[in-house]
């Protein structure tokens, strides 16, 4: 199975780092997520929104909560993308993890699950657009969490 790997250095505590992920305020900030539905458990439901018009939501992605350790993990199983003008595709897997190092934390994040490459054009197309929007994404949540808002960078 593929996966996509972000390894980065944060200037912010384990526990801001785990939050983000968690944090409607803090996902809005950074990853522009809308609404979400974020059961705080093992087995609670992890559920994110964009793009929400008179029409519905645009995307979304959800999944479980397979572990969450605040302030070092989280794991969401079940991961799936809703998207309106691409089949519904599930099975992935999202882990965060966040270790202190100096005075930041060291992020790990790796999104898996995904099929063999020639499988199927739709889980390509997505596997291509992960791999490349992790890395950029996982920039603005850095510069998010050390300077408290992209707006100021």
């Amino acid at each position: 199975m593929r996966k996509v790997e972000v390894n980065l250095s944060v200037a912010a505590a384990p526990g801001r780092i785990i939050s983000a992920f968690t944090d409607p305020d803090m996902l809005e900030g950074w990853w522009k997520v809308e609404r979400t539905h974020i059961e705080l458990r093992e087995g609670g439901l992890y559920l994110l929104t964009w793009g929400i018009s008179e029409h519905g939501f645009r995307y979304v992605s959800c999944g479980t909560l397979r572990r969450y350790q605040p302030g070092r993990l989280l794991e969401i199983g079940h991961l799936t993308y809703l998207h309106p003008e691409k089949p519904i595709l599930g099975g992935m897997n999202l882990i965060v993890k966040a270790r202190p190092e100096g005075t930041g934390s060291k992020v790990y994040l790796c999104q898996a699950g995904y099929p063999p490459a020639g499988r199927d054009e739709h889980w390509d197309w997505y596997y291509e657009a992960v791999k490349t929007a992790w890395p950029v994404v996982m920039q603005t949540f850095k510069a998010y969490l050390e300077h408290g808002s992209i707006k100021n960078i």
